[in-house]
């Protein structure tokens, strides 16, 4: 198979440029950018072999800066929310910026979705990939510790885009890394609802949420809610029925379901989606114990993509593989916790492919 490797220019970010990196396999083929180690474009066959641009994302470098809805997005250092924008290590409270109500979002203002990553390397021998690094300083944003974080992405012969986050930091400190990217099956620019997907996550339960979108700790059961895709279910059946008081909170989906209770040292299922008009079928496969899926519910209007098109409510998803929601602050979760020398990683692969009429 003939893998390709490109780079271009994507503009420029306090003088520093910006760069998107083409990785192909000859089927499909993944644009990645520099700013925010994020996945810029994914384009994959239909079942009529037609190739369109599944991730949602803009045009223009200064369209990201304006519109700032981590599409596509690295965030951390911790993904999701961080209850009030404080938390404890070893005694010592630290306090991260409050950026989502009254709570902390996706690493704070300036958070790992709003850097200028560096490439690290190319290599386009056995997969398509290129390797991105960041270093983010003691203090950044509240954080305790310096960590350095590579994000290596790769496409591979099976059409498959893996990114495979690692970290390590000279002081104990808290990291929990995933990806935002925005998926729209029908394409981004379809004009089509990623709502009418059909959507499977292999989870038994749910963390619910108070109204500022943080678990509240109780773990819910799925069985016999709108909260149960363990068999395949098109979204937009139970997304706005308001006889759910945790839908009514999110204005849809904006929840972690539990898929498992640790994380693994290998891959595994974490959702399966297909447009049933396309043909496109996408599974997500990770290490993390949790999945938050996110439906789409604050797409405005206020942005435009790559096919100049407003985004609006239910034209993507979100489906990020995590550690679950504010676990810093709920020790019964589990731990974000990161020791000097121990190496973090999250890795997550999102596996393309068709299925017939």
């Amino acid at each position: 198979m003939n893998f390709t490797v490109d780079r271009a220019d994507f503009g420029t970010l306090n003088g520093a440029p910006v760069e998107l990196i083409r990785l192909g396999n000859g089927t499909v083929e993944a644009s990645i950018l520099t700013y925010g180690a994020s996945i810029h474009a994914m384009r994959v066959p239909d079942r009529e072999g037609r190739l369109g641009d599944v991730a949602l994302g803009h045009a223009t470098l200064a369209e990201y800066i304006d519109q700032p809805q981590y599409m596509g997005s690295t965030v951390g250092r911790i993904a999701n929310r961080v209850a009030g924008g404080r938390f404890l290590l070893d005694g010592t409270e630290y306090r991260v910026p409050i950026n989502n109500g009254p709570n902390s979002l996706h690493g704070g203002d300036c958070g790992f979705d709003k850097a200028n990553w560096s490439i690290l390397a190319l290599d386009n021998a056995d997969e398509a990939s290129v390797t991105l690094g960041h270093v983010s300083p003691d203090g950044d944003q509240g954080y305790p510790g310096t960590l350095t974080v590579t994000a290596r992405y790769a496409l591979d012969a099976a059409n498959t885009l893996h990114v495979d986050y690692r970290a390590v930091a000279d002081a104990v400190t808290a990291v929990a890394l995933s990806n935002h990217v925005y998926w729209n099956l029908a394409g981004e620019g379809s004009g089509r609802s990623a709502l009418d997907h059909v959507l499977t996550i292999p989870a038994d339960a749910y963390l619910a949420t108070d109204d500022s979108a943080i678990p509240t700790g109780e773990v819910r059961p799925v069985a016999g809610s709108a909260f149960d895709f363990r068999a395949p279910m098109p979204i937009v059946t139970r997304v706005r029925d308001a006889r759910e008081p945790q839908l009514r909170i999110g204005r849809g989906y904006d929840h972690n379901w539990i898929v498992a209770r640790d994380i693994a040292d290998h891959l595994r299922l974490m959702a399966h989606v297909v447009d049933p008009v396309s043909g496109r079928v996408m599974e997500v496969h990770s290490t993390q114990p949790g999945l938050q899926f996110y439906s789409g519910n604050f797409l405005d209007g206020s942005s435009v993509g790559k096919d100049r098109r407003m985004y609006r409510m239910g034209d993507a998803i979100v489906l990020e593989p995590q550690q679950f929601p504010d676990t810093v602050n709920r020790p019964e979760f589990g731990s974000v916790r990161l020791e000097p020398g121990q190496i973090y990683r999250n890795r997550i692969a999102w596996r393309f492919g068709v299925e017939s009429a």
